[in-house]
């Protein structure tokens, strides 16, 4: 294919991908995918430009505004940004700047993260907002004032405000648990999930009725004004204290960079910290500093010379369901897993992803063959976000879960007030083997010498079939086994006789009882100190305990009834492995009323260490930020949460002070 040809096919696929994206708000590819092919036709560009046409996606800088709102032209432009993708791209950035520039010296720069929202401009006029529009192509953006106004963070009326016109410019956003929120309540109502935060608040600001939008958790960060002259400010960082000043919204992430070196490494930083932010970003955005040398830089057809964004590796991509399996946990829950075409996923190639329930399957019209849209959920999970089904052709094939056990056939229940379909046959070997290797995890008695593979191998030979035939193995049991030999095998008997004694609440975790985690069987241990008083427990009695809900009762009572339960734990106490309640179950300790959490990284303990300090003295270890939350211990790079404590009004310790703390 020859060079014209490529690029005739680039704009016509860019065309309509821009359309889907920034018009229907339904993007067909991932965002780095339309980087690769953007980047693809700039290069063809370049090396022919007398082959650039005035309707080429180069010369668009968004998609063109909607009909349904009044058209709004921008004063000046709203222009887009060329991209970045590696430090020496940064470097190449700085380099074409002092070029231009004729000059040797380097400018300093100001690094500010790059949210995934709706880019927008706020005209205020003797500091009341009369107008505000969304970027548009650029030149003429969509009258959204009436949206816009729903917005808390955007104020209605400045301080201290002096200029009798400002147009301001910036990001409308949705968090990560705003979406999560707004998407459980669509999912009720059964419309249509929005894919990622930045779709969410696109749709939502594009409702004609602001009514709607004044119900969506929209936020608001302030990142330029369109002339900076009017403001008297001289640089970029003058200008955010002076925004600030004025009641707008500042990202606190923002940060003052002397060099490109620095905005490298600040780069970096924020590629790491993005984990912990409650919001998406999808890079760094690097400007020139001084508004002067912006001045004097100027802008091309569609950027600025003196900006740049870098983007982070994508996290979202396209690839097709090639069929489906369906796996059994070890409380009988079976899920379905998407067996996908590999494909890399931000740097991480995934070929699998969780489709979670059938409700979920149903909901998503999700099918075998299907060209979907695939995201590592916080970059880890790998899972579908939704189908193309323009991309469908007639031969995919509708998804079905089996009516009996994928593993022992035995015929699968779903209650009516669960989601998922469960094997509730106790004598299932996939249930029992994922019971045995949760058992010997860290999650569970932490036995040395029993990991994963070990326990599967031992299951597979039959030399564990339930939970009490661990503590009656021996070393000649398999010292013989292939990966076995006899120092193993004696690590593996000592492990096992030091299990025997474990305290009640973690011997309670292990055994893996739905609803029943760490937190749970602590509160368990500390109410009912021994195994046989929990073992005569009813009901009402774990009603009364705070912090433990009617469905964790229930499914206490529904596996303490069962015959096979009773006789296992009477197999427990023939093979010698008796629970122990701590004696600071027993008595009050120095944590015994705080629930604490960690956050950034320790220098003296693990986290796994410090958790364990906690539980020792009594104390309670949280996931979040929540209510019951009461004190939070930071280390270095705490991210949002030491914010969001703060804001909370919790106690904040540092490590030391935490293990100064335990010292009473």
């Amino acid at each position: 294919m020859d060079a014209k040809q490529r690029l005739r096919e680039l704009r016509e696929q860019l065309t309509v991908h821009s359309h889907h994206y920034y018009v229907l708000d339904n993007p067909q590819i991932s965002d780095g995918e339309y980087d690769l092919l953007f980047q693809e036709l700039l290069e063809i560009e370049e090396e022919h430009p007398d082959w650039v046409t005035v309707d080429s996606p180069s010369q668009r800088v968004g998609g063109e505004a909607l009909d349904k709102f009044e058209q709004v032209e921008h004063r000046i432009p709203m222009l887009s940004l060329e991209n970045a993708f590696s430090d020496q791209d940064l470097l190449d950035f700085e380099d074409r700047l002092l070029r231009y520039l004729l000059q040797d010296t380097a400018p300093s720069y100001m690094a500010e993260p790059k949210l995934d929202g709706l880019a927008v401009e706020l005209v205020y006029e003797d500091g009341i907002l009369v107008q505000g529009s969304t970027r548009g192509n650029g030149k003429v953006g969509e009258n959204i004032t009436a949206q816009l106004r729903t917005v808390s963070s955007i104020p209605l009326r400045l301080l201290n405000m002096a200029i009798p016109r400002l147009e301001v410019r910036g990001e409308v956003f949705m968090s990560l648990d705003g979406l999560e929120k707004l998407n459980a309540q669509r999912a009720e109502s059964g419309e249509d999930l929005f894919a990622n935060p930045r779709n969410a608040a696109a749709g939502s600001l594009r409702q004609l009725d602001p009514a709607i939008t004044a119900t969506r958790p929209l936020k608001f960060f302030v990142y330029a004004v369109a002339d900076p002259v009017a403001t008297g400010c001289k640089t970029q960082q003058e200008m955010f204290v002076f925004l600030a000043d004025l009641g707008f919204p500042v990202n606190s992430h923002i940060k003052f960079c002397p060099d490109i070196k620095s905005a490298t490494q600040r780069f970096s930083e924020l590629a790491e910290l993005r984990h912990d932010l409650s919001y998406e970003i999808d890079g760094m955005v690097v400007k020139v500093d001084d508004f002067a040398l912006q001045s004097r830089l100027g802008a091309k057809a569609r950027a600025p010379r003196w900006a740049i964004a870098c983007k982070f590796p994508a996290v979202q991509a396209t690839t097709t369901i090639q069929k489906v399996e369906f796996q059994v946990g070890r409380t009988g829950a079976v899920t379905p897993v998407a067996i996908l075409a590999p494909v890399d996923v931000g740097g991480v190639m995934v070929s699998r992803a969780t489709l979670h329930n059938g409700d979920e399957i149903a909901r998503k019209d999700l099918r075998i063959g299907d060209t979907v849209l695939v995201q590592r959920a916080g970059d880890v999970i790998p899972e579908i976000v939704k189908a193309i089904v323009e991309k469908r052709n007639g031969s995919e094939v509708i998804i079905k879960l089996p009516d009996s056990c994928p593993v022992c056939s035995h015929p699968l229940q779903k209650i009516e007030t669960e989601v998922v379909t469960r094997c509730v046959n106790p004598h299932c070997s996939a249930q029992r083997l994922r019971a045995l290797v949760h058992f010997c995890s860290k999650a569970g008695l932490d036995i040395e010498g029993l990991g994963k593979k070990s326990v599967e191998q031992l299951f597979e030979r039959k030399l564990i079939a339930d939970l009490p035939d661990i503590f009656q193995l021996k070393k000649e049991d398999v010292e013989h086994l292939e990966g076995w030999g006899t120092k193993s095998a004696e690590n593996m008997v000592l492990g096992i006789t030091q299990a025997k004694t474990p305290s009640l609440g973690r011997f309670l975790a292990a055994l893996g009882i739905r609803f029943v985690g760490e937190v749970t069987a602590a509160l368990l241990e500390r109410t009912f100190l021994s195994l046989e008083n929990f073992l005569q427990v009813s009901k009402a009695d774990l009603l009364e305990i705070e912090g433990l809900g009617e469905q964790a009762a229930n499914a206490i009572i529904d596996y303490l009834e069962d015959p096979a339960i009773q006789q296992m734990f009477v197999r427990f106490q023939e093979a010698g492995c008796i629970p122990l309640v701590t004696e600071q179950s027993q008595e009050k300790q120095l944590l015994s009323d705080e629930v604490l959490l960690f956050t950034g990284s320790l220098k003296k303990l693990s986290r796994s260490e410090a958790k364990k300090l906690v539980k020792e003295n009594g104390g309670q270890v949280a996931s979040g930020i929540t209510k019951k939350l009461t004190i939070l211990v930071v280390g270095e790079k705490p991210g949002s949460k030491l914010k969001k404590a703060q804001e909370k009004g919790k106690k904040i310790l540092t490590e030391d002070e935490f293990l100064q703390l335990l010292q009473g």
